[in-house]
């Protein structure tokens, strides 16, 4: 006898080609498979887990590093001689390196939540490969080159923590679907106790990890100290020319109480305000000196600093993407800046009765200034008739003269020490990078009546977590910005936040087991994972029409895994034993 099968009337289902075919190329219902996925295709599913964690941490670490895109523009000015922003082309390759990734990663899932063969397409395996080495490429250039940074990512967590724990809780709850439907088709034991036992390590980690987060801004709001102090660094640099007298008088107009600088002394022994090493990148010396253009700043006097602009390159450059926002009078004052003296901005402060820091570079050892800077910074400060109590003095050397001769300035330390060291040297106040004072060196600075500055703080969020840390001032590159954080970003008090924990836990854990158990019960009627039996059990609602149609489509599938006949297949306990069991279901 002749068997013969009956020709198959397949269902469309673009959503699962599309899924299979993207991540595959397995558009046609023939290329996909039910089968186990191959320990090749499982290594590269963990390349693929792997670079999007890498990626989620890489995008997670530019994101933050924003309050300090500055001076990570300054490292690569002064590796390559060239100002540009070197964060843009950063940022956009991680985005899309990261939005790729994201994207593979939802397809896998969505893979194996609907019981398809992983067999990633080798065009995306390249594309996971190149993710992959461009970002760990990066990842070590930052580590050679800026790898302080690294910093910002426990001090974010700071602000960002409580909120990312909710986060990750609420995504590994939903990963439970997958996890419990995985399980429920299992065939091997051991297979679905590796599962769980996976699954729950994860998911009792998240549980107890705010035991181990820490920030100040938990804390009661009737302790919170008094909102910081706010200096400008280099004046408002976002707005006007860094180190200008338009720059500082920016500064002043958003209520700063101080001013922060940076001072060099010229060859005639002149005190003036620059940053970098040369005058190329903020004036026009290579168009007013162009053979001079790479000598050491400290190697102009007053006369020829006179004659260069200090503004042009400011909106040449637009170094903080800000020019667009200023009116037409402002970037005529930027056109008209010139290199500012020391002099200047002292009569400045003490016009307005605010304080200065200015962090003094020694000259070269070939410079007539060599010896004396010390002593001409000094003459030239007592010059300015500012009152020495509005001047904090940061140099080391020589402090003990200092002193004597001036004994009004603010003693101020930019390395850090211990408070008894730096009370022993007369010193009360210290200037630090922010990152190197955590919130408990912050306390016990305080309880030692030593005032701490921290510089750069951009960023509300950074400046809301070092407020709550009871830090008593900051030096800002953008005062415009701080000017409009009255109050901490968010401040919880410790109770509330520990409902807030075990609230999310416990509903974490409750939908958790309502979804194991929704899918034990959906895949217990079932004799095994095959999607044709699937659709047929929902056959009864469907026209007789359909009827038909299904059950050729389950012959075909029980004739090609040796189950029977065709006729067997519409005897008695056939057609009708999987229509009632459909029914059961």
């Amino acid at each position: 006898m002749v068997k013969h099968q009956p020709l198959q009337v397949y269902e469309r289902q673009l959503c699962l080609s599309c899924i299979t075919g993207i991540y595959g190329c397995r558009w046609k219902r023939y290329q996909r498979s039910h089968d186990d996925t191959t320990k090749w295709e499982l290594l590269w599913s963990l390349i693929l887990l792997f670079t999007f964690c890498l990626l989620l941490v890489w995008f997670y670490f530019w994101w933050e590093a924003h309050n300090d895109y500055n001076e990570f523009n300054w490292f690569l000015y002064n590796r390559s001689g060239e100002w540009s922003d070197g964060t843009v082309p950063i940022l956009a390759t991680t985005a899309a390196g990261f939005t790729y990734i994201s994207f593979l990663m939802v397809l896998a899932l969505c893979h194996v939540a609907l019981g398809q063969q992983l067999n990633l397409h080798w065009l995306h395996k390249i594309g996971v490969t190149a993710a992959l080495l461009t970002t760990i490429v990066g990842v070590i250039s930052v580590n050679q080159t800026w790898g302080q940074e690294w910093d910002v990512i426990p001090i974010s967590l700071q602000a960002t923590g409580p909120f990312l724990h909710i986060g990750a809780l609420t995504a590994v709850t939903a990963l439970s679907w997958i996890v419990a439907g995985q399980v429920a088709r299992a065939e091997k034991t051991i297979f679905q106790v590796v599962i769980i036992l996976l699954y729950l390590s994860v998911l009792l980690g998240l549980y107890v990890v705010p035991l181990y987060i820490t920030s100040p801004c938990i804390m009661d709001p009737s302790t919170l100290k008094q909102r910081p102090d706010v200096f400008g660094h280099q004046g408002a640099p976002m707005l006007a020319p860094e180190n200008t007298l338009w720059s500082f008088q920016r500064a002043l107009q958003m209520n700063v109480t101080g001013l922060e600088a940076d001072v060099v002394i010229g060859l005639d022994g002149v005190p003036f305000l620059m940053h970098d090493r040369t005058l190329q990148r903020t004036t026009d010396v290579e168009k007013v000196f162009p053979d001079r253009q790479m000598d050491d700043a400290s190697h102009f006097n007053w006369t020829d600093l006179q004659r260069l602009n200090a503004g042009q390159w400011f909106l040449k450059d637009d170094p903080f993407w800000m020019l667009h926002t200023l009116s037409p009078h402002e970037k005529d004052a930027i056109a008209n800046q010139s290199v500012c003296s020391l002099e200047q901005l002292l009569k400045l402060a003490s016009y307005h009765n605010i304080t200065v820091v200015f962090r003094l570079r020694r000259p070269p050892i070939d410079h007539p200034c060599y010896h004396s800077w010390i002593n001409d910074t000094l003459q030239a400060v007592q010059q300015s008739g500012v009152p020495q109590s509005l001047v904090m003095w940061t140099p080391d050397e020589q402090r003990a003269q200092v002193r004597q001769l001036a004994p009004g300035l603010i003693q101020t330390s930019v390395d850090k020490r211990s408070p008894e060291s730096l009370h022993q040297d007369g010193v009360s106040r210290l200037l630090l990078r922010y990152n190197q004072a955590s919130t408990k060196e912050i306390g016990n600075l305080s309880q030692s009546n030593i005032n701490l500055t921290l510089y750069t703080v951009n960023e509300p969020w950074l400046y809301s977590v070092l407020w709550c840390s009871g830090v008593s001032s900051v030096s800002s590159e953008a005062p415009h910005i701080l000017s409009k954080v009255p109050y901490p970003i968010w401040l919880m008090r410790p109770d509330v936040y520990c409902l807030l924990w075990v609230s999310a836990d416990l509903i974490s854990f409750a939908v958790v087991l309502g979804i194991f158990v929704l899918q034990k019960y959906r895949m217990s009627g079932m004799r095994s994972y095959n999607p044709e039996q699937i659709m047929l059990s929902a056959a009864v609602t469907r026209s007789t029409r359909d009827l038909n149609v299904m059950k050729e489509k389950l012959i075909f599938s029980e004739v090609g895994n040796g189950v029977g006949s065709a006729e067997e297949l519409y005897g008695d306990n056939g057609y009708n034993y999987y229509t009632n069991q459909g029914i059961s279901q």
